[in-house]
């Protein structure tokens, strides 16, 4: 017999599998592929963080609560993941060292003009140039390629004195390649440890887990919320930027603490068509 708590986790897992199956046949990812993906999944996260406080994780443990056989954990524990790993953490570095480079054109008064908007910055200088804020912003990445990246996806674009201007405030990767990829699974599976988080109820503090939505809107009124929506969150995340680059280390090597910690907030905005027989019957009975 099923319980309530089962059905509705069938329920919810079949809803979030719905876009994401979608994404893995556009990219032509068969089913085998996702399984043996999961399979990978259940049996790292069985060893480790489901073991027996205690004792070492064990093959059998694994077995047990995953539902998988004994020789299946141990050949799948045997297979090695690390060339899939190394592809991920590098599309990641790329997206976070491009982000982080545009956060500090836009905030950091070194970078920005008179009425705090981003300059235009030469390529080459000691003090107030690309390459300087790459070099503060993102380590040893050469500018250059940081310079082609962002003027690829239209984030910069270059004069004809060879200046560089800010033409977006945000780094999106153009098209469906590594790095746009990448982001799928870091901001998801944020988003959904939020989510655990709160379900679990462990007497600390709740994430923040906020939404507004409405499902009987007009769609002539879709694109002024749109621009609404992306005009106030961007002064909000600029905001939240503006206090976590003073807090972080990196980029304040004066913040004290101890510890190291990820921390953020995500926005984002959704719509969807619905399907609404009793809404359609009324615009028809309307239109007569």
């Amino acid at each position: 017999m099923i319980s309530n708590v089962e059905k509705a986790i069938i329920f919810a897992v079949a809803r979030l599998l719905t876009p994401l199956v979608r994404v893995l046949l556009r990219y032509g990812v068969p089913f085998g592929t996702f399984a043996d993906i999961a399979k990978q999944v259940y049996v790292d996260v069985a060893m480790e963080e489901f073991a027996i406080p205690g004792r070492k994780p064990t093959v059998s443990r694994a077995s047990v609560i995953t539902g998988l056989s004994r020789k299946e954990v141990l050949r799948i524990r045997r297979l090695s993941s690390t060339t899939g790993d190394q592809l991920e953490d590098a599309a990641v570095k790329s997206y976070n060292r491009a982000v982080r480079v545009i956060s500090g054109w836009v905030r950091d008064p070194q970078f920005t003009d008179a009425h705090n908007e981003p300059s235009e910055l030469p390529f080459e200088g000691e003090d107030k140039s690309f390459s300087s804020l790459v070099r503060k912003y993102s380590g040893d990445v050469p500018p250059r390629a940081i310079l082609d990246e962002l003027a690829r996806v239209g984030s910069v674009t270059v004069s004809e004195t060879g200046l560089i201007r800010l033409q977006a405030r945000a780094y999106v990767p153009s098209t469906g390649d590594v790095e746009k990829i990448a982001i799928l699974g870091t901001d998801v599976a944020e988003l959904i440890g939020t989510i655990d988080h709160n379900i679990q109820d462990l007497g600390e503090e709740s994430r923040l887990q906020l939404k507004v939505s409405y499902d009987n809107l007009p769609h002539e009124q879709l694109q002024q919320f749109r621009a609404l929506s992306t005009r106030e969150s961007r002064k909000l995340l600029e905001l939240f930027d503006r206090e976590l680059s003073g807090m972080d280390r990196d980029s304040n090597p004066d913040a004290k603490g101890t510890g190291r910690y990820r921390a953020g907030v995500s926005i984002y905005y959704f719509e969807e068509p619905v399907i609404d027989e009793s809404v359609s019957d009324v615009d028809s009975e309307m239109e007569k």
